[in-house]
């Protein structure tokens, strides 16, 4: 795979405000599978009015304009567009870092696994939410699913294609955390990337672990990152970065009162393998991140159902750098409640999509985080 210079590699820094470190793309919301999270309330076959091959292409250029972000094919089940091998072409050819996140069904066969190869798509992506079939059929909503989750990253892993396994945090799989990291490390995927459930779509408030619950995975993710020999990334779960500065300050890896986001980045080891590199400043719902439908609409993440735009009737730079929704959220000045008092709002800034599904409003308080600002214990030893 030919790899090409990146503004984005080697940590250089990127204007939040004008382009996006990553962008998601929902080619389409079919599925086969019956997932109890998912965020898209996918759909057995494709929408009668999602972008066509055409568009595709010209989104894809509209993307590669905000300076070159990296480039993801989601769904749904990526796999049940028909296009989508000559979609990547198109992307990889022009410079642009692109990787999918398949759905593990008889889709994805070998000889698909080789085209993308080919292709020089970067890396995949594979759900797994349980180590056991038990736990994961049952959060994915089909009996078999497991087994064939497994067969597929076996296959890519014999292929020589690096994989990042996902994994969604809630009550299905919370007591099983290590079991987790075992198969991550013996299948041998090169990051595991942690989601923490957002109750919107099918995913259910009553499935989110609690807020003391997250403060323990977290801690435990900062622990377990030390000696793991998969990177370990988050989304949906802010405070995170919080947690990895608290804890490096207190074994004095940062200096005292340091509050940057490159502190929070414990390992980038991936990529060197596949050249994907993390972002190298927090990224949250519409600041870094950019979302498009498989129908063209434009929200800040798949996980905060906003329509801002539509790139048929704008163009997707236009959209991300003047909606008025995206500039709020682009200002973490203008969060409400501790997160908007919190020293640590330009680094963490709460999930803006879980404190919307929770509250309405996508600019209140990280519903799910344990932490009282500084200036709020201040305050109240002043009282």
């Amino acid at each position: 795979m030919q790899q090409l210079n990146h503004p984005h590699h080697h940590g250089k820094t990127i204007d939040y405000n004008e382009s996006p470190f990553i962008a998601i793309w929902e080619v389409t919301r079919a599925c086969q599978l019956k997932c109890v999270h998912c965020r898209a309330d996918a759909q057995t076959k494709p929408h009668p009015d999602e972008l066509n091959h055409c568009e595709g292409f010209q989104l894809i250029d509209q993307i590669y304009e905000m300076n070159n972000p990296m480039l993801v094919f989601s769904g749904g089940d990526c796999m049940m567009r028909e296009d989508l091998f000559e979609l990547a072409d198109y992307a990889v050819k022009k410079g642009m870092r692109v990787s999918i996140t398949p759905s593990a069904t008889p889709n994805v066969t070998k000889d698909k696994m080789k085209m993308a190869k080919n292709v020089g798509l970067s890396r995949w992506a594979i759900s797994l939410d349980g180590p056991t079939s038990e736990i994961h059929d049952q959060f994915r909503g089909i009996n078999g699913s497991f087994a064939l989750t497994i067969e597929k990253l076996e296959d890519l892993k014999a292929l020589g294609i690096p994989f990042q396994i996902n994994t969604v945090i809630s009550r299905y799989n919370y007591d099983h955390l290590q079991q987790m990291a075992d198969l991550v490390e013996e299948l041998g995927a090169v990051m595991w990337y942690i989601f923490l459930l957002v109750p919107t779509g099918r995913g259910q408030l009553e499935a989110c672990i609690s807020p003391a619950e997250h403060e323990k995975v977290f801690t435990w993710l900062y622990e377990l990152n030390k000696t793991s020999p998969f990177d370990i990334k988050t989304t949906a779960a802010q405070h995170y970065r919080r947690v990895v500065l608290q804890q490096k300050s207190k074994e004095k890896l940062i200096t005292k009162g340091s509050i940057e986001y490159q502190d929070t980045i414990p390992t980038d080891h991936a990529s060197m393998i596949d050249g994907i590199n993390r972002a190298p400043k927090a990224v949250n719902d519409g600041n870094g991140f950019i979302f498009i439908s498989h129908t063209g609409d434009v929200l800040p993440s798949g996980l905060l159902p906003i329509k801002v735009g539509n790139v048929r009737d704008t163009r997707l730079k236009t959209i991300y750098r003047e909606s008025p929704i995206l500039k709020k959220l682009r200002n973490p000045d203008l969060y409400k409640g501790k997160c908007g008092l919190c020293e640590f709002r330009y680094v963490c800034g709460g999930s803006r999509s879980r404190a919307y599904a929770v509250t309405g409003d996508y600019l209140q308080s990280e519903p799910y985080c344990v932490y009282i600002p500084k200036a709020m214990r201040d305050k109240k030893r002043h009282v």
